[in-house]
């Protein structure tokens, strides 16, 4: 099971948080470090009660929708 880092941008609909996991990658030519990001859409526990900003911990799950494919597992600090 994949688990990924990452901070919360969005917690506009319930149930749902959308996570950006940003990467550190090397250009394969320059050598250069790259910062390169993605972001998640995430299902969510009401106990957790997440603000935007938090640093979360994602995992794979089975699809909980057609966007949806991890869910937050803890939150490992606060905004």
């Amino acid at each position: 099971m994949k688990t990924l880092q990452g901070e919360v941008v969005s917690l506009t609909t319930a149930q749902t948080a959308q996570v950006k996991v940003t990467r550190m990658t090397m250009h394969p030519l320059y050598k250069k470090s790259l910062k390169r990001s993605s972001t998640y859409a995430c299902h969510t526990d009401e106990n957790l009660k997440l603000q935007v900003g938090d640093k979360v911990e994602i995992a794979e799950s089975r699809p909980m929708s057609a966007t949806k494919h991890f869910k937050v597992i803890q939150k490992i600090a606060i905004a």
